[in-house]
């Protein structure tokens, strides 16, 4: 007989949406062999969840919320196959349950957001209700925890997309909604340059003196154009450089040493469905 680790159980869960004790029993059942467990709790009424458990999980709902402090904040991400679901109340309102739960018990990662207790269950496990209520894949699959002196939060579209944005002091809400806004519309990389991998830098540089050599530039001013490329790329790319979307003329660090000149934001996360 097959030996049934808890891992396999899990993932027999994961795949079907079927409860902990009935995957376990299926996989015994079938000595271990995930196609006849699937099988065997289609057979068992676990019909929806198995057939949806190969479906792609495009819509949903994108959640950002601030803890009532200030100083920290979750995005997380409930995914559905349509837009039809995404927009039904109750399933926001239990997205927005996760997400409550998330913030009152201070949760940093998905893994113990999956395994912690809503209503008396597991969230995986309330997610896994949902699947065989709605007949739909529902994935929790998205989610982010930032902490600082400050956290603002920004829902954009909807539930399309959340921001979360960390200050070293608190802002207004005009500023937290102008910046995380930025963060929303220009997708930026990092807050600074510091902030870019050099994976990526070296990347953009490589890219950078191809393109000085495809146009027929001397070698020797290859590395001196490219550098001016790589410069450009930290100003669209990271927060700080980026030209202010509510006013071109200034970057967004000049915004902020409008507001303050100590006012620095330290971090951000950015979620989008998709």
């Amino acid at each position: 007989m097959a030996t049934i680790t808890a891992a396999d159980v899990n993932k027999l869960r994961q795949q079907t949406g079927a409860g902990m004790m009935d995957c376990r029993k299926a996989l015994v059942e079938s000595d271990g062999d995930f196609e006849q467990a699937v099988d065997y709790l289609r057979k068992k009424g676990q019909k929806v969840a198995a057939l949806r458990s190969d479906r792609e999980t495009k819509e949903g709902v994108i959640i950002a919320k601030t803890a009532a402090d200030g100083k920290s904040g979750v995005i997380v991400g409930l995914g559905c196959e349509t837009d039809f679901v995404a927009k039904n109340e109750d399933f926001v309102k239990f997205a927005q349950s996760i997400v409550d739960l998330a913030l009152a018990n201070g949760i940093k990662t998905v893994e113990d957001l999956n395994a912690a207790s809503l209503d008396g269950a597991t969230v995986a496990d309330k997610v896994n209700d949902q699947v065989a209520k709605i007949g739909e894949k529902i994935t929790l699959n998205k989610f982010e925890f930032v902490e600082a002196g400050a956290v603002t939060s920004y829902i954009h579209g909807n539930y399309r997309m959340g921001v979360l944005v960390a200050f070293s002091k608190p802002v207004s809400e005009e500023v937290g909604k102008d910046v995380a806004m930025q963060i929303a519309a220009m997708n930026p990389i990092a807050v600074d340059a510091d902030g870019v991998p050099a994976d990526v830098i070296a990347r953009e540089k490589e890219i950078a003196v191809e393109q000085v050599k495809a146009e027929g530039k001397p070698a020797e001013m290859a590395e001196k154009i490219a550098a001016g490329k790589v410069n450009k790329f930290f100003k669209e790319s990271t927060l700080l450089q980026q030209a202010f979307v509510k006013d071109n003329n200034k970057s967004v660090a000049d915004y902020l040493k409008s507001v303050d000149a100590d006012l620095k934001v330290t971090g951000f996360k950015r979620i989008a469905l998709g």
